[in-house]
């Protein structure tokens, strides 16, 4: 079993902004069992049972995020082509970041964020606008 200090020598920078992510790992805040099987996209971010992901990245791939805190879903967006993305909050940070459902997510979870309502203090307007604008380049 290789440690982490390990798998990061392993890529090199920015590896992920051109290559698929087939590594397998547990979640950090579930404990589910994630593999790279199942997602049917080429970039496995988060957890499929609890959507949780780890704040990683600056730009997406790159791995060079000195944050590391939990990227808490606080919402989905729907794009102009029907695909939907969970948007994530840093606990630490606050960034906030889109990222594409995966077809093994937990469907129950993802309507669940559906229905929670913008209108609430987790999400201001003004981190609407920003993620719409981010979305629609």
């Amino acid at each position: 079993m290789m440690n982490r200090e390990h798998k990061r020598r392993k890529y090199k920078k920015r590896y992920f902004q051109t290559n698929p992510c087939t590594d397998s790992f547990t979640c950090k805040i579930c404990g589910w069992p994630v593999a790279f099987a199942g997602a049917g996209t080429n970039h496995r971010n988060h957890c499929p049972n609890c959507l949780y992901s780890i704040h990683l990245d600056n730009t997406p791939g790159d791995r060079e995020s000195k944050c590391h805190g939990r990227m808490e879903p606080i919402g989905v967006w729907v794009r102009k082509n029907g695909e939907w993305a969970i948007i994530h909050r840093c606990t630490l940070c606050g960034k906030l970041s889109p990222n594409r459902t995966a077809a093994d997510d937990n469907p129950a979870r993802l309507m669940a964020l559906a229905l929670r309502p913008f209108g609430s203090n987790v999400i201001t307007q003004a981190d609407v606008k920003v993620l719409v604008n981010s979305m629609e380049e």
